[in-house]
């Protein structure tokens, strides 16, 4: 069996990536089992790089709230802002801090100077503006939409004014109160303001469909597609707020599960522009349905990578990441009878592994899961092996 996990294994580059797919795919997605080390973001912004000078893709798309990405976009396309401003205010979760974030801003920006729009690269978050104690507000993004349609379309048009969307928002403490998460009492989202705003943001929407041709000639193709975001973003949260006000034993899967279709939507869109690559934790790109533990025991939802590739088909593709130890974390040298620990056993660091061989060569009986010391690491799930086109194998994650 071990010649025949050696025999899968290759250097990580974009044409290894490539031969493992049936044709170029319109987003290519590179998951990691853990947030925030530079070992793993590094070796995404080289394949990135790859993909830009040898197979045309012109995005990256991260796990980051997609409304705080505006800001990273506008700085590589168009050199708005300063590099300390945009790592510190365009990412969240804190992704901001990490090294490799900011250098792969701060190559997009050079790559982009001088180079016709056409040629030039964009970055996306695609996350929703979510953390796992809360959402935002839905303000920000229901009331540039409702800025966007103000200033192009006739008055009457608009089922309401500005004045009525900052009413029924209300104070924006209300929407972000951290207690929200394990006391759904405490939400607003199921209250008369928050279901006249699902209804208001429903009918703004509307209005951008119904005039897309005229607002595409009058403005350009990316203010629409921006508004847009400010759409998805603002009816995604109302009805995430929705569902933190449930008491239902349900509750937690619902919230998990619109993350990840709101996730989905983003993703979509930045396909709809041209090829991407895309990267976030497995749990939210793999084909299978996924998992967690939570306070109210176990739920389990279908991921965006499942969601886009039911749709998309061969134009998606997902690359897994898998890794050896994490020591600064607790996470030690893998057991020999693990996914992990058979890979720890080859010589090539990185490596590229054929996913659909490597699950034949393990047969029947695939090793167990390995067991995680550290909540923040996600092992590979042997059972999902099969699903993924490649996986991508980093013996040792060093300190940031």
């Amino acid at each position: 069996m071990a010649t025949d996990i050696k025999d899968t294994a290759q250097a990580v580059d974009a044409a290894a990536v490539m031969g493992l797919l049936p044709a170029r795919p319109r987003l290519l997605a590179l998951g990691e089992p853990t947030h925030g080390e530079d070992t793993l973001l590094a070796l995404r912004n080289e394949l990135f790089r790859q993909l830009v000078e040898q197979e045309g893709y012109r995005t990256i798309a991260i796990e980051s709230d997609c409304m705080r990405g505006l800001a990273v976009d506008d700085y590589v396309t168009s050199g708005t802002g300063t590099l300390d401003e945009v790592v510190e205010h365009g990412f969240s979760h804190g992704w901001g801090a990490c090294a490799a974030n900011r250098d792969l801003v701060r190559w997009m920006r050079a790559h982009n100077d001088g180079r016709p729009a056409s040629e030039q690269l964009r970055f996306a978050g695609f996350d929703g503006p979510l953390e796992i104690t809360g959402a935002a507000s839905p303000r920000q993004a229901l009331t540039a939409l409702h800025g966007y349609l103000a200033a192009r379309v006739d008055a009457n048009l608009l089922p309401c004014t500005a004045e009525t969307l900052d009413h029924l928002l209300g104070a924006d403490d209300r929407w972000t109160d951290p207690a929200v998460m394990r006391d759904p009492s405490r939400s607003v989202g199921q209250s008369a303001e928050a279901a006249r705003l699902r209804l208001l943001a429903d009918e703004l929407m509307t209005l951008l469909d119904v005039q897309t041709p005229d607002l595409i000639t009058s403005t350009s193709r990316d203010d629409w597609e921006r508004a847009c975001l400010y759409g998805r973003t603002a009816t995604g949260l109302l009805r995430y707020h929705h569902s933190m006000a449930d008491t239902s034993p349900t509750r937690m899967t619902r919230l998990c599960a619109l993350r990840d279709s709101m996730m989905a939507d983003n993703l979509l869109a930045v396909a709809a522009r041209g090829p991407a690559l895309v990267h976030a934790h497995n749990s939210h790109l793999q084909r299978e349905k996924s998992s967690m533990q939570m306070w109210e025991g176990r739920v389990e939802w279908w991921s965006a990578g499942a969601l886009v590739s039911a749709r998309l088909g061969e134009e998606y593709a997902f690359v897994a990441t898998a890794l050896g130890t994490i020591r600064h974390q607790g996470v030690d040298t893998p057991p020999p009878d693990t996914i992990e620990g058979l890979l720890y056993a080859l010589p090539l660091d990185p490596c590229l592994i054929d996913a659909r061989r490597l699950a034949t060569a393990l047969g029947d009986t695939p090793p167990a899961p390995r067991e995680s010391p550290w909540f923040g690491y996600a092992p590979i799930d042997p059972a999902h092996l099969a699903a993924g086109d490649g996986l991508v194998f980093v013996k040792d994650v060093l300190r940031s």
